[in-house]
């Protein structure tokens, strides 16, 4: 508990053993209010001073103006009673007052355990970073002090405050608190770390590449802070609710205690004041929409924090309601269902440029390859014209960090000279022209073969083609495969399970490469050899062909999906933790690159969503039925607090079992 929840409790605690001993103590009359006033205003005055502030500002009807009405009203009809010779049941007052209290520290501590639970999900904020000072004394400093450039240290046991390059040293990271994953990775000299993630075994000398304020895991705990701001339509719809409500009930109420009493005076009977103010006080009390305006925040809010527990960044509750209701996924192939760990398989020269580069019987100089080893005529062997093939695919492709570029480099092996590039030029869509040492080498897909006028032939190979040009000649091409992560049939077949109507994988790859990914996955329809506008158009006839209520999920990589990202109702980045595009497009990141993880984010929405309509209807029906038991006079003070508090705490305990996830899946 907080300094402040004690104090509430201290209160509690006083006011009830004073209202118990003064059941116990035999006194009448304005005395009787007089001690009864003392646990009243012990464990009231702050809803008293709460109440009298928002109606200075104008907030009148809320909870807190609820509450006052009816506590006073019941405390003076007690006065009334007493100097009318009647009992005046003080008792119940205060009783309103001590239970609301106790259902607002209920409320109060279960929100704060649901904040600290997703603190302690979200627990990779870092509290210093480490330099190297002069004497070679290690200097904690802030995070938010250190420049790009600057070179830090970070020990075992310590998180990495600021994303950067390795440039000594090697070990191994627990990246569970970002990814929701135990599995950890291995990291040397040379390769990419990012904040958040904490070094477990070897000492780290770290060259940071961006701002603290820029690092992943400021913008990660960005996200998780503003994710109130984005309010789903439930939610929305409850303020307005309770906009409305709160006015409604409180002219109710006072229609309640004047009316009935203005009808029997006009008929001759008894007015019966003291009996309608009590009833419309009861009705007051029966009315407080706290269940509803406290545990559909607290359901929403407890979903995202289940969500990142499991590596799942979810940008609003808008999104994690929208979630619920996606009918329509598609996915984008390469690093999204594949690995996105592409192999040369296969390079096939052509034959025709095979003999041609036989028939010529000059030095390797002289017919312009790369290497400086002699060939003859006789020397220009299959074998060789591969080898010659993979050589300039890899010198063109030296400029490309994209996977396929990649794979043609580490096929190749060796070290690439970049001075013999020249001219590159890389044509969206397409692939890439450069002059590699003087010969013009052209390397991508049909279309750029057909956009050079050059006639490469169907290749029914699965996998991913590259086909090359040399000087305005078709020279072959080269396969490339790529893997398939081994969740991704199981997350198709969940999804589906979970009710997704159509399952689709667009893709700029060849229509081999991507049907063969298709049938092994079981998806329902794919598009292949898309540009990134076809894509966003594929997306456009998808959405035109769902109903209004049906949701499509866009999931890619995040990079060069942004625009596909943006344009889907709901846009999930895949596997790309550290991306500027992907966290910036998206509006729900799977902070590892496991397909399944969508799955699982749908199941978490749909028990949040599950658990906030059960509040809804359980809160609505319990307060209409006591509601009309108030009016008629059935229902007392005493079930009036059941209504208010006791609903309240039951929602409050419903909502928290979103934030329960287990094994992987979301618990029920």
């Amino acid at each position: 508990m907080t300094k402040k929840q004690k104090r509430v409790l201290i209160r509690i605690i006083i006011a009830a053993v004073l209202m118990v001993a003064l059941h116990f103590v035999e006194v009448s009359g304005i005395l009787k209010f007089a001690l009864y006033l003392v646990p009243y205003i012990v464990i009231g005055y702050d809803i008293l001073r709460k109440a009298a502030l928002g109606i200075v500002h104008g907030e009148v009807f809320d909870e807190n103006f609820l509450m006052a009405v009816a506590t006073v009203g019941a405390m003076l009809l007690g006065v009334y009673n007493e100097l009318q010779g009647g009992d005046g049941e003080f008792a119940e007052g205060v009783a309103v007052m001590l239970f609301y209290q106790i259902g607002e520290l209920f409320q109060a501590v279960a929100v704060g355990r649901s904040r600290r639970n997703i603190s302690a999900l979200m627990d990779i904020r870092p509290d210093y970073a480490n330099i190297e000072g002069e004497n070679g004394e290690l200097e904690q400093v802030d995070p938010d002090d250190v420049e790009i450039g600057t070179v830090i240290i970070v020990q075992p046991g310590e998180k990495i405050p600021i994303d950067g390059v390795v440039v000594e040293g090697s070990s191994t990271l627990n990246t569970a608190a970002l990814t929701g994953e135990s599995v950890p990775r291995e990291v040397e000299t040379g390769g990419e770390v990012i904040s958040g993630c904490v070094n477990i075994t070897g000492l780290l000398k770290i060259r940071t590449t961006r701002e603290f304020g820029e690092s992943t895991v400021s913008r990660i705990l960005d996200l998780v802070e503003n994710s109130s701001m984005k309010k789903a339509r439930t939610e929305n719809f409850i303020t307005k609710f309770a906009k409305y409500y709160t006015p409604a009930v409180c002219g109710g109420a006072l229609v309640l205690a004047v009316l009935p009493s203005l009808v029997n005076l006009v008929l001759g009977q008894p007015a019966g004041w003291s009996t309608w103010i009590i009833r419309a006080l009861t009705f007051l009390v029966i009315s407080c929409p706290c269940a509803l305006v406290i545990s559909i925040p607290l359901s929403f809010f407890g979903g995202i924090g289940g969500a990142s527990a499991c590596g799942i960044l979810v940008k609003g509750s808008n999104y994690l309601e929208a979630l619920a209701q996606t009918k329509y996924v598609v996915f984008d192939k390469t690093g999204t269902l594949t690995k996105g760990v592409f192999q040369v398989t296969e390079i096939c020269p052509d034959e025709k440029w095979q003999e041609m580069m036989a028939k010529q019987t000059e030095t390797t100089a002289d017919t312009k390859a790369l290497s400086q080893d002699e060939r003859t005529a006789d020397a220009v062997t299959a074998a060789d014209a591969s080898g010659l093939l993979l050589e300039y695919a890899a010198y063109a492709e030296s400029y490309s960090n994209h996977p396929i570029s990649r794979s043609l480099k580490e096929a190749y092996g060796r070290e690439i000279d970049k001075t013999k590039v020249a001219e590159v030029e890389e044509i969206g869509g397409h692939g890439v022209t450069a002059v590699v040492n003087g010969v013009q080498v052209a390397a991508g897909n049909e279309k750029l073969m057909r956009k050079l006028g050059l006639s490469c032939g169907m290749t029914e190979a699965a996998g991913t083609v590259v086909h090359l040009a040399v000087d305005g000649t078709y020279a072959g091409y080269i396969l490339i495969a790529d893997v398939v992560k081994e969740q991704s049939r199981e997350a198709i077949a969940a999804l589906k399970a979970a009710g997704v109507k159509k399952t689709v994988m667009l893709t700029g790859d060849s229509r081999n490469a991507a049907e063969h990914v298709a049938g092994q996955l079981g998806l329902d329809q794919v598009k292949s050899e898309l540009l990134p506008a076809d894509k966003v158009e594929a997306v456009e006839a998808l959405l035109a062909e769902k109903s209004e209520k049906e949701k499509l999920a866009f999931v890619g990589d995040g990079i060069n999906d942004a625009p596909v990202l943006s344009r889907a109702d709901i846009g999930v980045a895949m596997g790309a933790l550290g991306s500027d595009a992907a966290i910036e497009a998206a509006d729900i990141v799977l902070m590892d690159d496991n397909p399944m993880k969508l799955a699982l984010a749908m199941k978490i929405s749909r028990k949040c969503l599950r658990i906030v309509y059960e509040n809804i209807v359980f809160a609505l029906t319990v307060k209409a039925a006591c509601l009309v038991l108030g009016a008629l006079g059935i229902a007392n003070m005493w079930l009036a607090i059941f209504a208010d508090v006791g609903v309240m705490v039951l929602a409050v305990l419903n909502a928290i079992r979103c934030l329960k996830v287990e094994n992987g899946r979301a618990a029920h």
